[in-house]
């Protein structure tokens, strides 16, 4: 994978993408009004694009790039600012003040959610083990432009570590986080733009029984898991599925204490 500039540039936007190259260990390379296209078939490569507002992942073969949007995240912030329940945050029973490991980070809309009711005092954490996905997430937290302030406050709270799930929570004493938090990918697709678009960079870990023990460990309160509604990871893995009607996804529940 190379970096490189969006097509208009400035002495910022390069400086941003020298630094992404230093950071990723990719390397850059300048954009000399070449597309997209003819520079992933120069460098046989996919292409992060720095812009002056986002970072782009351009995957060969694939039209439309990659980048940070929060995504369904600030329409249930709304609704929860509102007062209207959020299916995840009542699995979890999430209150001001707990702490949420996100072992599976994406998009980060779910660790959103986490922030904007655990508030200043709680913390949140994502765990995603793509570099470029974790940098790009992370640069996003930090610099999408939110249209309100809780959405802003929610995003800046949220903690990203580039790393695989297992080793973080390997690595955590007992009792480090009140909720731990899965959302691998689906036994069963279900097709959304930003899921989709975010399958080219995922990583395709098994949920495993021994990595269930070790979030049972780390969580004082509950581990969370979210799987299609006909998955076999909550009776194998040993969650009670709390029943969703008409609704493709639903949430397993371990209560650690």
């Amino acid at each position: 994978m190379i970096i490189t500039t969006s097509a208009r540039t400035n002495e910022t936007v390069i400086t941003k993408a020298i630094t992404a190259s230093s950071e990723l260990g990719l390397p850059y390379v300048k954009r000399n009004k070449r597309s997209i296209v003819a520079l992933q078939e120069q460098y046989n490569s996919d292409c992060i694009v720095v812009a002056k507002e986002r970072m782009e992942v351009h995957l060969s073969g694939i039209e439309e790039p990659f980048f940070f949007h929060p995504n369904s995240a600030s329409f249930r912030l709304k609704r929860m600012i509102r007062g209207e329940r959020d299916p995840l945050i009542e699995a979890a029973g999430l209150t001001a003040g707990m702490s949420f490991l996100d072992c599976t980070l994406g998009l980060a809309s779910d660790s959103i959610a986490a922030s904007c009711i655990v508030g200043e005092n709680g913390k949140v954490t994502g765990v995603e083990g793509n570099p470029v996905l974790a940098y790009i997430v992370s640069d996003g937290l930090k610099q999408w432009p939110a249209p309100f302030k809780e959405l802003k406050e929610s995003m800046h709270r949220i903690q990203v570590v580039n790393r695989r799930f297992e080793d973080m929570l390997a690595s955590l004493p007992d009792d480090s986080y009140d909720v731990v938090y899965f959302d691998p990918m689906f036994e069963e697709a279900i097709s959304s733009k930003g899921i989709d678009k975010l399958r080219g960079l995922a990583l395709y870990e098994p949920l495993r029984a021994q990595t269930v023990t070790e979030a049972q460990r780390v969580a004082k309160k509950r581990v969370i898991l979210k799987d299609h509604f006909r998955s076999s990871r909550f009776e194998t893995l040993g969650f009670h599925q709390l029943q969703r009607p008409s609704s493709a996804f639903h949430f397993g529940v371990i209560d650690c204490q």
